[in-house]
C-alpha cells in the first residue's frame, strides 16, 4: 500500500488560503499570495526535494485548474525538474462538478472520494497532495492521509480558511525528523499520522522531575 503526502503550507494562526498568488481564492480575502515574501533559497530547495519519488498527484479542483496552467508549459524553464515530473504523472482530481481535465493524465475522481483515495494508495506508492485545502480538511477528516509536510510561515493574518477546520477528527502524530527553520523563519515540519487518538493526563503527576 503507498502513502498520502500532504504539501501545505500555513501561517502562524494555521491559515492555509490561497498561499501563491491573489488569484488563487480572490473571493473576499486580502493576503493572497502571501508565501511569496517569505520564500528563499532552502525552502525552495525544501519543496523540490518533497517531491521525489512522487508517482502520481491528487488535486482540489482550483488547484488543478491553476497548475493546468502553469506547468504544461514550464519544461525546459528555471522549474523544468518539477514541471517534467507533474506533467508525467497521473493527476486525480476531486471535483463535485464537471471539470475540463485538458492536462495530459488526469482523471476525475466519483463521488465515493474516501474509496476512491483508497484505490489511489493501492495503486502507486507516493500520492502528493499539493494545496487544495478543501480536499486536505477531507482527508484529515477520513485520517486519508500518511504524512504531513507543513512549512509554518512567521507571520499571523487573522483571517482565511484554516488547514484544521472546526470538525478536524482527533489524531495523532509523530515528528519524523527535526524541524528545519529558513533563513526567513519558516519551519518545516514533517509528521506522520500515528494511531490511536490524542490522550489526556494530569500535569500534577511525577513524570520523573527529580
Amino acid at each position: 500500500m503507498g502513502l498520502i503526502h500532504i504539501e501545505m503550507f500555513a501561517t502562524l494562526d494555521l491559515v492555509g488560503q490561497a498561499p501563491g498568488g491573489p488569484d488563487e481564492d480572490p473571493e473576499g480575502f486580502p493576503f493572497g499570495g502571501w508565501q511569496a515574501p517569505l520564500m528563499d533559497e532552502l525552502t525552495g530547495a525544501q519543496i523540490a526535494a518533497s517531491y521525489e519519488g512522487t508517482d502520481a498527484l491528487l488535486l482540489g479542483r482550483r488547484t488543478y485548474d491553476i497548475f493546468a496552467a502553469y506547468w504544461p508549459y514550464q519544461e525546459g524553464g528555471p522549474d523544468n525538474s518539477i514541471a517534467t515530473l507533474f506533467n508525467s504523472v497521473p493527476k486525480y482530481v476531486a471535483s463535485r462538478g464537471s471539470a475540463d481535465l485538458s492536462w495530459d493524465g488526469s482523471r476525475q475522481l466519483g463521488p465515493d472520494l474516501a474509496g476512491a483515495v483508497r484505490e489511489i494508495r493501492e495503486r502507486h506508492e507516493h500520492v502528493k497532495v499539493v494545496g487544495s485545502l478543501d480536499l486536505v480538511q477531507t482527508l484529515f477528516r477520513e485520517k486519508l492521509f500518511d504524512r504531513l509536510n507543513l512549512w509554518v510561515h512567521p507571520i499571523v493574518l487573522g483571517v482565511g480558511k484554516k488547514v484544521f477546520d472546526d470538525g478536524a477528527v482527533p489524531t495523532n502524530l509523530r515528528l519524523l525528523e527535526p524541524p528545519a527553520a529558513a533563513p526567513t523563519g519558516t519551519v518545516l515540519l514533517r509528521y506522520g499520522r500515528a494511531e490511536g487518538t490524542p490522550a489526556t493526563g494530569d500535569m500534577t503527576v511525577d513524570h520523573g522531575a527529580g
